[in-house]
């Protein structure tokens, strides 16, 4: 039977290695990876097209996993089969102390019911469920099997990986052609990869029909054309599902398409969707609501018109009728745009708050109280006005100067804006109201209790300022919850637990990067006892090296490891700035993201500028200030001389697209005898040693200990136990790595890594 299986089901991966794509969630150093390495799965739910590896996946795990394996699909049972299931899995754990997976596919097919059964089995750990399913599981999986489910969402394979799939058919021997001189030419294939959309199971039913349908040459040989692949597989599979999330996608792109003025798309997206069945007059409904929610008055016709091309579809109907339906969508995708319509949910929202909305005397009904309580007295008639309008107050006195209708810029509100304005002042003005009332903006899992308090309390030593630092480096990075990060000088851990918490799904890595050997050991000792507090599969893996030693890393250790993102707060200050770029690139994947806060030494406070030198003998105080300027100046501490033009320069000299923006602050320090001792202690590299050696370049070696004895003489008796203004300027560094050109001299995989995984334990 297995020989006589499709080529797909033959061809099924049965290890991670073989297993093609979705590397944003089981490529090496992920959270899933290594859950499955480790056999520690809690319960899961793939979501994803057909053809991207959903039951495959499990299937792995099923291959690596200790535990007992139950398969069932939701499409052929009921839950009289669920408890059959739970049954064998409770008498499993009971006779072998096993635990038992319970694959379900199709999941969402489950109704209610039969997803209610199964909560209460999952929620005691009797079984560990994994679930595969086409359909948004927060659309139709029972919600509180989601949340106690970790989510993981598959993309459609990419023409490289289905061009992998396709020739490692053709050459395994076992299971695929590679027992038969089957040669494909390259338009065929490439023909066959393009018109599979993403599903390696379409691609390998096609390449299976055009092998077996060509007759084989005079040697024996069968020799696939362009010809043959495009008969066997005749055309693009559109995947749409009236009722399903790809529904809801596409009609998305269609309308944010013709709300973008991108005319070419919103006709793809419309056709995409008249091919696939969709009935065109859903998409005029569509069309007719966003003639007022998106165009309004920008072209008040607008509406008139899309409703003139329903009438018209009405009338004639298919196929002609797409003619309309193709003007009505033409029409808005080139009209001005404006949202103002939106001000109804404005006002909506200040009624919802109940605010002051008694309604104002003179636009009181006078018929019937008109007398006894005076209602309309003082209204003004507008008609009898000239242009028909007078100021007078029509919003209740509480929100007199709201205004919750925006005119914008575009079409016929250009027109009417400043008359709408200056209204408005008038209006306001004539009842004395000068201002507003002030009364009046690919993953998911259940949050780890132990690990979020953990990392609340590790974070909560930050302060203020380290964490506005924080939350700048975080929001420029943009971390999505599967990526992989890398924390390129973890000191504190600051970066490191807050990285945790945003990719819980992907991996985070943490780079002692210190010079100093002592003083990393020190620091990997204190963050290893930190981490020591958080499961297992969630802690952060610990790497020592300076940041210059990691291109050595990427070739060993790190071999298979590149990170979406790089974070880091001062890792540019203990060495040289093109080892520390170099680096980095050898780390951080294409297209990947480094995002540093960097103190400029350059533009940094100057210690002669902590106190006023009015005390200090003149010749000592202009001796200081120049030395101390002169070290910065000199070049020859790659700690100290360099600046933005110089980070600009080794970035991009390695392969990074990079943006700097730059920001003064200052804060308050105390001048405790720790810091003085640190500043002025004789150390080899410390301020002391460079400013004894600016002094004696320009003042010769006896003046130079004079001054410099002077000096520190009077910094100590002037800073102790004071408080001391510093002023810092921070270089907001974004790097982008750009993508590497292809080489086409180099075969497609040549020069390509082995599989494998090269995490290491923590």
């Amino acid at each position: 039977m297995a020989a006589e299986a499709p080529l797909a089901a033959r061809m099924r991966p049965r290890t991670l290695d073989e297993f093609a794509g979705q590397g944003g969630i089981v490529g090496p150093g992920r959270l899933l990876r290594r859950a499955i390495q480790a056999d520690q799965l809690s319960s899961l739910i793939f979501y994803g097209p057909p053809g991207t590896g959903k039951t495959t996946l499990a299937r792995i795990i099923a291959n690596h996993t200790s535990a007992e394996f139950i398969a069932l699909n939701a499409v052929l049972c009921g839950v009289k089969d669920i408890r059959g299931a739970i049954d064998q899995a409770q008498r499993i754990r009971a006779e072998r102390g096993r635990r038992t997976i319970l694959f379900i596919d199709e999941v969402h097919r489950f109704n209610k019911a039969q997803q209610d059964a199964l909560l209460p089995h999952v929620e005691s750990g009797a079984v560990i469920l994994i679930g595969a399913t086409t359909e948004n599981p927060y659309f139709e999986v029972n919600k509180a099997l989601v949340s106690r489910s970790r989510l993981f969402q598959l993309q459609s394979l990419t023409p490289d990986d289905l061009r992998s799939v396709a020739e490692r058919a053709i050459a395994d021997e076992e299971r695929g052609f590679g027992a038969l001189p089957v040669e494909i030419e390259p338009d065929a294939l490439s023909h066959l990869v393009d018109v599979s959309n993403g599903d390696a199971r379409a691609l390998l039913n096609a390449l299976e029909l055009a092998v077996i349908t060509t007759e084989p040459g005079p040697e024996g040989e069968i020799y696939v054309t362009l010809k043959v692949a495009e008969e066997s597989i005749q055309q693009r599979a559109v995947l749409y599902d009236k009722e399903g999330d790809v529904h809801f996608d596409a009609i998305s792109a269609f309308i944010k398409s013709v709300r973008g003025s991108d005319p070419d798309a919103a006709l793809y997206w419309m056709a995409r969707m008249v091919y696939a069945g969709e009935d065109p007059r859903y998409l005029f409904r569509r069309l007719i609501i966003l003639a007022s929610e998106d165009i309004g008055l920008a072209d008040p016709d607008a509406l008139v018109r899309v409703e003139a091309c329903a009438a018209a579809f009405d009338r004639v109907g298919m196929p002609e009728g797409r003619y309309h339906l193709s003007q009505a969508t033409l029409v808005l995708a080139t009209a001005p745009k404006s949202n103002s319509t939106m001000g109804f949910f404005e006002a909506l929202k200040a009624v919802s708050e109940a605010r002051d909305g008694e309604v104002p005397n003179h636009l009181k009904d006078p018929s019937r109280d008109g007398e006894g309580f005076g209602h309309g007295a003082g209204y003004l008639y507008p008609h009898a006005f000239r242009d028909h309008w007078v100021a007078q107050q029509y919003l209740p006195t509480g929100l007199m100067g709201q205004a919750f209708y925006q005119p914008s810029d575009q079409g016929y509100e250009a027109g009417i804006r400043d008359q709408v304005a200056r209204r408005r002042e008038a209006q306001v003005a004539a009842v004395r109201e000068l201002d507003a009332d002030p009364a009046l903006g690919l993953t998911s899992g259940p949050v780890d209790g132990r690990a979020d308090r953990w990392l609340q309390r590790a974070a909560s030593g930050a302060g203020a300022r380290l964490i506005a630092l924080r939350a700048g480096i975080f929001e420029r990075a943009d971390i999505l919850r599967h990526h992989l990060v890398l924390d390129a000088r973890a000191r504190s851990g600051l970066l490191t637990w807050e990285a945790l918490r945003r990719a819980p799904e992907g991996g985070v890595y943490a780079c002692v990067s210190e010079a100093d050997p002592a003083e990393a050991m020190r620091l990997r000792a204190m963050l290893q006892a930190q981490i020591e507090g958080l499961p297992a599969l969630q802690r952060p893996t610990l790497l020592t090296a300076p940041l210059d030693m990691l291109p050595a890393l990427a070739a060993d250790r790190l071999r298979h490891i590149r990170f979406e993102r790089v974070v880091g707060r001062d890792a540019l200050a203990d060495g040289g700035l093109e080892g520390a770029a170099e680096g980095l690139a050898a780390v951080t994947a294409e297209g990947g993201r480094a995002v540093l806060a960097e103190a400029i030494p350059r533009r940094g406070q100057r210690l002669y500028q902590l106190a006023p030198l009015s005390g200090l003998d003149p010749a000592f105080a202009r001796a200081w200030a120049a030395a101390e300027e002169a070290a910065y100046a000199d070049g020859g501490d790659p700690r100290l001389a360099w600046g933005a033009p110089e980070v600009e320069a080794a970035f991009s000299g390695v392969g990074f697209d990079v943006q700097i923006d730059q920001a003064g602050s200052t804060m308050q320090i105390h001048g405790t005898p720790t810091l003085i001792d640190r500043w002025w202690a004789p150390t080899a590299k410390g301020y002391r040693a460079r400013l004894a050696q600016q002094l004696q370049a320009s003042l010769g070696e006896a003046d130079a200990e004079i001054a410099l004895k002077g000096v520190e003489g009077w910094a100590r008796r002037h800073w102790a136990d004071k408080a001391l203004t510093w002023r810092t300027e921070i270089a907001w560094i974004t790097a982008t790595r750009r993508a590497k050109t292809p080489d086409p001299a180099q075969a497609p995989g040549d020069g390509e890594a082995p599989g494998g995984d090269a995490g290491g334990a923590p």
